[in-house]
């Protein structure tokens, strides 16, 4: 078999492998298990995230018919078979009036537990944009304006979200304010870097540290004061002046029966993808797993670790996988097609380009990269030239943001469909 197949085989069945780790079924089972779900009078089962269809199936098994009523906000397409828990399919990255209806449905289900019910939150990521709920007079329009003008930007999450949360009534805990005085207990699939409670899905059911302060720091910081909707400018100063309360924070009463238990993470699929890589004859060689910063400039990194090593050896030999996790972001200057796990082996492809024996590959765990319908992509050091010769040019794509359609014509995206879990990126550099 050449060696251009035997790596790009060998790099699906690693990410694969991160993948099949990151599943949410075990997980959610075994935290079921340290929750006495018996004492509860009623069990309402809410959340939202790419992976929250998949978490609410494993509820079902496990509790089955003690489930009372339950919402889930889910992405087109990630769906599960569910029989007492229903499913509201709706827009992601860009919220849209299904997420609306829906996450307006889950505030008011919240409302109606009492002290002597449990309020089971299922959280992954992508529940931002799925829990969407506009304080009043902001519109969906409004805030879907918002929010493409932060991703525009290059926002990283933690950005995007401090924003987010002080334009909603149900993020940054206040949806654990609507829940009380019920338990709540929430069970998060983290795909923020370190994760941390407040920045999952936008911390529904945490305390937020974040302030208006801090969201308009952050409009200041990409100089789009003067480019916001009027309503939104208008709540944020709001908010600034006091005259809108902040959401609840680290002591707030609404907190004193809330447990937050991230159940998944990164760090798990990078386990187990170096693992996959040792059965594969690699030495695993795992860089970080809290990757953040523009993808372009993560992928030059990455291709000149390879060449080193290439080179000189160092800081492995081949064969050598090197392994990276986290989630960087693109700060959109073109008019193409991608996302950031095709932009990074678009980008790495430039810098591997004549190279032998390396294959850039990185893929979103979700199985959705950007608003594709590929998880990610993957080059070699002949990339570039078979490129070329169908007359596509990588710098060109690259500074048009449009690594799809560069990767469609060469078979090399990477193509998943949904999987169910949602643990941020897996990036890996081969070398044989």
């Amino acid at each position: 078999m050449p060696l251009s197949r035997v790596l790009r085989r060998d790099a699906k069945a690693i990410f694969q492998a991160a993948v099949d780790a990151a599943q949410p079924e075990t997980a959610v089972i075994a935290a079921l298990k340290r929750i006495p779900t018996h004492r509860f009078r009623r069990i309402f089962v809410l959340g939202a995230g790419k992976a929250s269809a998949a978490m609410a199936h494993a509820v079902e098994q496990t509790l089955g018919a003690h489930v009372t009523t339950g919402l889930i906000n889910t992405k087109d397409g990630h769906l599960a078979d569910l029989k007492r828990i229903r499913l509201n399919e709706c827009g992601h990255p860009v919220p849209d009036q299904r997420g609306v209806d829906g996450a307006r449905q889950i505030a008011a289900l919240a409302t109606e537990a009492s002290a002597d019910d449990l309020v089971l939150c299922l959280i992954s990521g992508g529940g931002s944009a799925l829990l969407p709920l506009p304080a009043a007079p902001i519109t969906l329009a409004e805030k879907q304006d918002t929010t493409k003008l932060l991703l525009g930007c290059g926002a990283t999450i933690h950005e995007l979200n401090a924003v987010r949360k002080h334009l909603s009534v149900i993020k940054g805990g206040q949806l654990a304010r609507l829940a009380a005085p019920a338990t709540v207990v929430s069970l998060m699939l983290s795909d923020v870097v370190g994760d941390p409670l407040d920045v999952i899905g936008s911390g529904p059911t945490a305390p937020d540290p974040s302030t208006f302060q801090s969201a308009w720091t952050v409009i200041e910081k990409y100089g789009l004061a003067t480019r916001l909707p009027a309503s939104v400018r208008t709540r944020l100063q709001a908010g600034l002046r006091g005259t809108v309360d902040d959401t609840p924070k680290l002591g707030d009463a609404c907190f004193a029966r809330t447990r937050n238990l991230v159940i998944g993470s990164n760090l798990l699929a990078v386990k187990a993808a170096a693992a996959k890589a040792k059965d594969l004859g690699y030495k695993p060689v795992v860089l970080s797993t809290t990757i953040e910063g523009e993808t372009k400039d993560v992928a030059f990194m990455h291709a000149a670790i390879a060449r080193e090593a290439r080179a000189t050896g160092r800081p492995s030999k081949p064969p050598v996988c090197f392994i990276s996790g986290g989630e960087t972001t693109v700060t959109i200057r073109g008019d193409g097609l991608g996302g950031r796990n095709q932009e990074f082996a678009l980008a790495a492809a430039i810098v591997l380009n004549g190279q032998p024996g390396v294959l850039a590959f990185s893929g979103g765990t979700d199985g959705t990269d950007g608003p594709t319908d590929a998880a990610g992509a993957m080059a070699d050091g002949d990339s570039v030239q078979r490129a070329a010769k169908l007359g596509l040019n990588a710098a060109l794509a690259l500074g048009r943001n449009d690594s799809y359609h560069f990767f469609a014509p060469l078979g090399d995206l990477v193509k998943t469909g949904p999987t169910g879990t949602n643990v941020m990126d897996v990036r890996l550099m081969l070398l044989r």
